[in-house]
This record gives C-alpha cells, structure tokens and sequence, in this order.
C-alpha cells in the first residue's frame, strides 16, 4: 500500500439532529465539529437528518400512499375525456 495517498481512517461520532441518537463508528468523513463522547474523548462529529432511529421504515411510522386516488386525480385534471 502506498504511504500518504488514503484518507485517514478514525474513529467518528454521528449524530441524528432529529432524535438526539448517536454513535460512534469508524469513517474516512472530515468535518469541523467535534463532541466529547462517553469515553470522555473528543471525536470528530458529524451530523444526520435520518438515522435508524429517525427513518419511518425502522420507526414503523410510514405511511401508506393511496397511489390509485392520484392517478386518477391525475387523468382527471390532464388526460384526455372520453365524448
């Protein structure tokens, strides 16, 4: 492998901004902010919108889109009548 062309693999810590979840993990992400973790060191900090305990899929709260009322809404307002 050569020396100095990788990006410098270490430990970083995310943060979900909508449900205050967090976790550290390791990442080549650079980022400016930092947080001071459990462990009682600094890490670098990066901040999500959607995590797993954030995104409807693994929260169970989705929601089901009647895609037939659109479409006919649709052929309503732009498809052709039938005379």
């Amino acid at each position: 492998m050569k020396a100095g062309i990788h990006p410098e693999y270490r430990d970083v810590v995310f943060q979900d901004i909508s449900s205050d979840f967090s976790f550290k993990t390791r990442s080549t992400i650079k980022t400016k902010d930092t947080i001071k973790w459990e462990d009682g060191n600094e890490y670098p900090l990066v901040k999500v919108e959607v995590s797993s305990q954030s995104h409807p899929f693994y929260t169970g709260q989705h929601k089901i889109v009647d895609s037939g009322g659109r479409v006919d809404r649709f052929k309503q307002r732009y498809g052709k009548s039938k005379k």
